[in-house]
């Protein structure tokens, strides 16, 4: 008798983890990615793992079966050029990210690069990047992120932990998408699911993210969620309603693929499929 069936992926965690394996640290040869990710398409996990992120400068190298985040490397001006190629070589781009990079028109930037999307008949979701503190003015760009009916990329690390956003930062920008009903992804950093401190610097952990972003769209406060965004203690956070929580959190970009399964093991969130030997007659 054949073995039963393995259950499927579970939605919860599906396509939590973006591969930005070339990016820093990982830095890992594009084709060696490339090669890794289509070799996971036939392992249990293969569903935690959404879109496979390439800068624009390294998207013709991308195959066409294989659906693929774009990092603008430049403004406004490179979306038209993506646009067009992914056309021309059927691309499955399953996202485009830009950074707001004018900080002295943050608002005018965004629009800009909207205006050249909507030129482009960019027809997938656009995440922009909005670098700094909750201020006024990184409020307005939020504001016409929003009323574009784009979506944000939080960047929760650095190479430096000098500069990686305090825990009350980024339970603001959290908050600041949720007041205004916009999904965001997440960007550097999140390889652990719960808040470490590597080489003597905090990092944020992805289990904390999902748990900070439910607390705020429950009606808790800014300072409620960076609380959360403290918490060290795995159990705690694994009963975190993450089905709710992705709604909002859509993924997050890591360099390791391997790191977030290995936690998510651990914490008993996911399991491998039950292996059932075949009967014999």
């Amino acid at each position: 008798m054949a073995p039963d069936p393995a259950p499927p992926f579970p939605d919860a965690w599906r396509g939590l983890v973006d591969d930005a394996a070339t990016f820093p640290p990982g830095d890992a040869d594009l084709g060696v990615a490339l090669a890794t990710y289509a070799d996971r398409a036939a392992e249990w996990h293969s569903g935690l793992v959404g879109s496979f992120v390439v800068t624009d400068t390294h998207l013709a190298s991308v195959p066409a079966d294989v659906p693929v985040s774009v990092v603008l490397t430049s403004g406004a001006g490179a979306v038209a050029g993506v646009a067009a190629l992914a056309a021309r070589k059927g691309l499955r781009v399953a996202g485009i990210e830009a950074a707001v990079r004018d900080a002295d028109d943050p608002v005018g930037n965004v629009r800009r690069i909207d205006a050249a999307a909507r030129a482009a008949e960019v027809d997938v979701p656009l995440f922009f990047e909005v670098p700094g503190p909750v201020t006024a003015a990184w409020l307005a760009a939020v504001d016409e992120v929003a009323a574009c009916g784009h979506r944000l990329k939080l960047r929760l690390g650095n190479v430096d932990h000098d500069l990686v956003p305090s825990p009350a930062t980024v339970a603001a920008w959290i908050d600041a998408a949720l007041d205004r009903e916009t999904r965001f992804k997440a960007t550097a950093g999140l390889h652990r699911a719960v808040r470490h401190d590597p080489e003597g610097g905090g990092a944020h952990g992805f289990l904390n993210v999902l748990a900070a972003t439910q607390v705020l769209w429950d009606g808790g406060s800014v300072d409620d969620a960076a609380a959360v965004l403290e918490v060290r203690d795995g159990a705690a956070l694994a009963a975190t309603d993450v089905a709710a929580a992705r709604r909002w959190f859509t993924s997050f970009g890591s360099c390791s693929v391997t790191a977030p399964l290995e936690d998510l093991l651990a914490l008993g969130l996911l399991a491998p499929p039950t292996q059932h030997p075949t009967e014999q007659p």
